[in-house]
């Protein structure tokens, strides 16, 4: 089912410079996007367009069937829906501490105090940063700005959760640790959907990527499909994700039927050689 679509959308930025060019997206309920392409792409406008940061010179979001509007009223019903998290999670945090932080949406959708706290409480054990809740903002780290961040949109319940460049910035473990809180998340509902340039991590993650280029979306399909056009990779500047390369080449060695999915995590490619190659 298609949750959220963004049709012919246009917008220049101040002085004319053009980001979107009249550009269309779908988001299905359920199955994690990967929004590609190279810096400069128009990945992070499009965001800021699908929670009505940014609003269109022509074209229209629709969300569920229904045009979204640009009221205040109609805003905020659409942000309860569309979460947001920032490449930089110092754009999105500045209260004195992390819980005051987490509670300000919640807050703003008039709840009581008594729900608001179990609602911060209930995120911040989701996240595994409940033991940070009197922390300074100014005082964490990178890694944990950046739960923080997803901890404040978390905390808003939303249908659909956006992140910009999830990973930038993380080492390893931090990287995977995101990971797999986003995979609890969208085991409780939450629709994922996050702009990267790191094409390993589309294909690890995603079900479906919507490949851009110069403000268009040039194609918009399942994973193993797109990425393994290596001709539509070359015009964004991206080459074919090692796992997907390595497992055609088991593949042509007779490691791996020509029926079977390719591998998609480390394990699996460990997999193919046997118990014993470890």
């Amino acid at each position: 089912m298609t949750l959220l679509e963004a049709k012919s959308l246009v917008y220049a930025y101040p002085g004319g410079v053009p980001a979107l060019r009249g550009l269309d997206l779908r988001i299905q309920a359920g199955r994690r996007l990967a929004i590609l392409g190279p810096n400069g792409s128009g990945k992070t406008t499009l965001l800021l367009h699908l929670n009505g940061t940014l609003r269109p010179s022509t074209g229209r979001i629709v969300l569920e069937g229904e045009d979204c509007g640009y009221s205040r009223s109609q805003l905020v019903a659409w942000r309860r829906r569309i979460g947001l998290v920032f490449q930089d999670a110092e754009d999105q945090l500045f209260a004195a501490s992390v819980a005051e932080d987490v509670s300000f949406g919640p807050l703003n959708l008039g709840m009581q105090d008594d729900e608001v706290r179990q609602r911060v409480d209930e995120t911040l054990v989701a996240l595994g940063i409940q033991d940070l809740a009197d922390r300074p903002t100014h005082m964490l780290s990178f890694g944990q700005k950046k739960r923080v961040a997803l901890a404040g949109a978390v905390a808003m319940r939303p249908q659909i959760l956006m992140l910009d460049e999830p990973t930038a910035g993380l080492d390893q473990k931090g990287s995977w640790q995101l990971l797999e809180v986003l995979t609890r998340l969208e085991s409780l509902g939450t629709t994922l959907v996050f702009t990267t340039h790191d094409v390993d991590l589309a294909y690890s993650f995603a079900h479906d990527v919507a490949l851009f280029k110069d403000g268009k979306v040039l194609v918009q399909g399942v994973v193993d499909t797109v990425l393994a056009d290596a001709g539509l990779l070359a015009r964004v500047e991206l080459r074919s994700p090692f796992l997907m390369e390595l497992g055609l080449k088991a593949r042509a060695l007779g490691l791996l039927a020509d029926a079977s999915p390719l591998p998609r995590n480390r394990d699996e490619v460990l997999n193919l050689f046997g118990p014993r190659a470890l």
